[in-house]
């Protein structure tokens, strides 16, 4: 009996001193997470403009004007519109010319086209494809027939990535085809020829960001 009331003292002894030491106690310090930053989600939408420089190819079979297959200096500007949309999606239309060295023996000394194109983004990075109407400044003069001068399709493809909102740069294939061209005397057809271009350039484009700055993903 003497032990169960000394144990009950000392049981009522530590309830009281619990709180005590609970008081004395310094506040538990409460260290607040650190803030969640949105990766932006680049903003492609908008009108640019920019230049290029590169080199053009002859076809294999446009070799009748002669000389070897060895590409030649080209260089020009580019405008154009894109739009994005569903948040990796770009589409656009785009205009550019290209002047070729006129010292070498291609049969054009220009190359146009107006395209449309269809990309996918990822980040500040956009592959794309592109397809349209060509133009082209033919040489060709008295001798040569057929539809292979002036007119014809392109398709191409490359890939453009943005180093800031309003500037981006891109490399770029592109292929031109006129059609065929035959070379006629006063007594027979001599010969004739594709004229077909393969085209690799870069380019820097600074674009006027009508969509405004890079949006924030939402979560």
């Amino acid at each position: 009996m003497k032990n169960f009331l000394m144990g009950t003292v000392a049981l009522i002894a530590l309830g009281a001193a619990v709180p005590a030491l609970a008081a004395d106690m310094a506040p538990r310090t409460y260290t607040k997470a650190p803030a969640y930053v949105a990766a932006p989600i680049y903003n492609w939408t908008g009108f640019y403009i920019g230049g290029h420089v590169g080199g053009a190819f002859r076809g294999n079979d446009n070799n009748l004007l002669g000389g070897s297959n060895d590409g030649t200096f080209m260089g020009g500007v580019q405008g154009g519109y894109d739009y994005q949309f569903a948040q990796n999606w770009v589409m656009g239309l785009e205009a550019n010319y290209s002047f070729l060295n006129t010292s070498s023996n291609f049969a054009n000394r220009g190359l146009g086209s107006v395209t449309g194109r269809l990309g996918y983004t990822w980040g500040p990075s956009l592959l794309y494809v592109k397809g349209g109407y060509a133009w082209a400044d033919s040489r060709f003069t008295n001798g040569f027939s057929g539809n292979g001068g002036n007119d014809g399709y392109t398709v191409g493809g490359g890939l453009e990535y943005l180093f800031t909102q309003n500037w981006s740069g891109k490399v770029e294939y592109q292929y031109y085809n006129f059609g065929n061209t035959s070379f006629v005397t006063p007594t027979a057809v001599v010969g004739g020829f594709t004229n077909d271009v393969h085209s690799v350039k870069a380019g820097l484009n600074y674009r006027f960001n009508l969509g405004g700055a890079p949006l924030l993903a939402k979560y």
